[in-house]
């Protein structure tokens, strides 16, 4: 069996943030937002990355693109390690590395029209020649569904969901392998979602495009992911393919957050459960396993002893003491 090394590896980062200190006689603290996290991603496959606000999953996005410098950890992409690189070298990668932002108002510079933002792309990348970029961004406008007219128009002019197709056709221009997705369809109404989550799948068929989609949406997560990771409080909980972990998830944490997705059959039968509490502060987080707080299925020991992830079958990989009980 022959074995591809994955397109993306990141191993044991951690992404602090120091906290301004009421006082010079307190204690420096750190806000742990990204806590010993490790995963890989295949090329021409999608990873999602869920869980609530602020466990993390945004700000994995944003180490990996070194919009944020690691506090600690490796990013490797292609085989190299993209939080050991300088300004210089990163620049040679940005291209290989695109993001497509959550707010598509806000994402886009209002005073550039569509065909100034695409050529700023590729100019900053060098990507075609001068005299070939016309007929780039005229293909880049039929590829996202919009018309050829849409280059001379500013971005007030368009719709939210055109406006994230314009955002998208950006990230393309510079021919990249990966794109991290964050949050990419949340602020778009239902249907136009559902058209810019088929758009991104075609376009992911079309030229193996690879990825990490962040999201808080599970319905959103079910329809695009080949495999998930589940995030709580700065720690991967759970990573499994998608039918694995909607079929049978492993960890307490997981099985909540499924339970609550909306069904919309009252008929339906729901067993949900109810995770009481709020999520602990991240700065100082709970000893042992960081969901025991919340968990329906808590010990003294969950309290004392930080679970390691194990690996079980179909590589579905869980952190929880007692996962095995789920199995049957």
């Amino acid at each position: 069996m022959v074995t591809t090394k994955p397109l993306l590896e990141v191993k044991h980062l951690k992404q602090y943030f120091s906290v301004k200190r009421e006082s010079p006689f307190k204690a420096k603290q750190y806000v742990k937002a990204v806590d010993d996290i490790s995963f890989d991603v295949e090329e021409g496959t999608t990873l999602s990355i869920v869980g609530e606000s602020g466990c993390g999953k945004s700000t994995t996005g944003r180490a990996i693109l070194r919009l944020e410098n690691p506090t600690d950890g490796e990013i490797h992409f292609e085989g190299r390690d993209l939080a050991k690189l300088s300004r210089k070298e990163l620049k040679e990668v940005r291209g290989d590395i695109q993001v497509i932002f959550q707010d598509p108002f806000a994402s886009l510079n209002p005073r550039r029209t569509i065909r100034q933002m695409l050529n700023e792309a590729m100019e900053i990348q060098n990507v075609l020649r001068k005299s070939e970029r016309e007929d780039r961004m005229l293909k880049l406008m039929s590829l996202v569904g919009l018309t050829p007219d849409s280059l001379e128009r500013l971005p007030h002019e368009f719709s939210g969901g055109q406006r994230q197709r314009i955002g998208i056709a950006r990230a393309l221009s510079v021919n990249p392998k990966m794109i991290i997705c964050d949050e990419a369809v949340s602020a778009l109404d239902v249907s136009i979602q559902a058209q810019v989550l088929n758009l991104l799948k075609k376009l992911q068929k079309q030229f193996n495009m690879t990825y990490v989609f962040v999201s808080h949406d599970l319905s959103v997560v079910r329809h695009i992911s080949d495999r998930i990771m589940v995030m709580y409080l700065g720690k991967v909980v759970e990573i499994a393919d998608k039918h694995s972990l909607f079929g049978k998830p492993l960890h307490p944490y997981t099985k909540a957050l499924l339970s609550s997705i909306p069904v919309p059959d009252l008929d339906v039968k729901r067993n949900v459960i109810e995770i009481k509490g709020d999520v602990p502060s991240p700065i100082n987080p709970p000893s042992g396993c960081r969901f025991h707080t919340r968990c329906p299925f808590a010990t003294e020991y969950c309290s004392e002893v930080e679970p390691k992830l194990k690996t079980f079958d179909n590589d579905h990989i869980v952190a929880c003491h007692y996962a095995e009980k789920f199995l049957s």
